[in-house]
């Protein structure tokens, strides 16, 4: 005798039941899976999200916020009944390893690159059923990363760029950063250190090398507060760093460069390229004045 499954209990289901075969609930413990579920149109999935999502900007406003980044609001988070909970980082783990002996579903990512960015996004797709629309995001981000890379490749001199990810102690960037700088036309100048994916790896003990390789370009992103060009141009030693005697000091916005999602694909990459663009077709008479003691 074959069992006989009961009717669905709502038109809903009806409809569509492949649908739930994907989860319906999403709490997003970091701003980049709420970025890619609003890309792919499917924010009605998420329940709540980290305090610190600010892209894109509606999202806000619809949503729990039950996170930082090192910490959660466990029991609010439990109370939303979520079927899946995603965050980024082993940073991360121990919010992971709570909800989990709750008996929560939990994805936590750990990419650190360029390649890595595009495969989460291939990945969550993936998890919420939107195959194709997802094809067509990752298209997009393709052509935007190839389109800079060529007129990059046209640059009549690539800058050398310090990326400054917080000033004390001075970590410079992470992986998929100085690939970015790199992609928009820069050099990083700690590609050694870009490798590392511990904060702590980065971290630069003597300043006296970021003096010594004499970058063109400093760039600052200070994780969550407002870089301070004035505050690098009064350290010790600063003075002889082409960047600081030319004003090449920028602030590229966290939201948009460390957070590993489309945000540092589109806008990140596209704001690093416009400041590489400026000082590679500047007249070489004004580079010389600037340099001049």
């Amino acid at each position: 005798m074959v069992a006989r499954l009961p009717p669905p209990t709502s038109k809903r289901v009806s409809e569509n039941p492949q649908q739930f075969r994907y989860p319906q609930r999403i709490v997003c413990l970091t701003e980049e899976p709420t970025e890619v579920l609003y890309l792919l149109g499917e924010e009605a999935r998420i329940v709540g999200i980290s305090g610190f999502t600010v892209r894109p900007p509606r999202a806000r406003k619809a949503h729990p916020k039950v996170s930082a980044f090192i910490s959660a609001k466990t029991p609010e988070i439990l109370a939303l009944e979520p079927d899946l909970v995603i965050g980024f980082s082993d940073l991360q783990a121990d919010i992971a390893a709570t909800l989990i002996r709750a008996g929560v579903e939990v994805w936590i990512s750990n990419h650190r690159s360029v390649e890595g960015i595009l495969g989460y996004i291939a990945r969550l797709g993936a998890m919420v059923g939107a195959v194709e629309k997802t094809a067509l995001l990752l298209a997009q981000l393709d052509a935007h990363l190839q389109a800079v890379r060529r007129a990059a490749a046209e640059f009549p001199r690539r800058p050398k760029v310090y990326f400054e990810e917080w000033d004390t102690p001075p970590m410079s960037a992470i992986r998929w950063v100085a690939e970015l700088v790199r992609i928009a036309g820069g050099d990083d100048i700690f590609p050694e250190l870009a490798l590392e994916p511990l904060g702590r790896k980065r971290i630069i003990a003597d300043p006296k090398l970021i003096i010594d390789r004499q970058p063109d370009i400093i760039l600052g992103s200070w994780c969550g507060k407002k870089f301070r060009p004035e505050q690098v141009r009064a350290r010790e030693g600063f003075s002889a760093i082409p960047a600081v005697r030319r004003n090449e000091l920028h602030e590229i916005k966290s939201p948009i460069i460390l957070q590993p999602g489309p945000a540092a694909l589109f806008d990140g990459l596209s704001a690093m390229h416009a400041i590489f663009k400026r000082f590679a077709y500047a007249p070489t008479e004004s580079r010389l004045a600037l340099d001049s003691p």
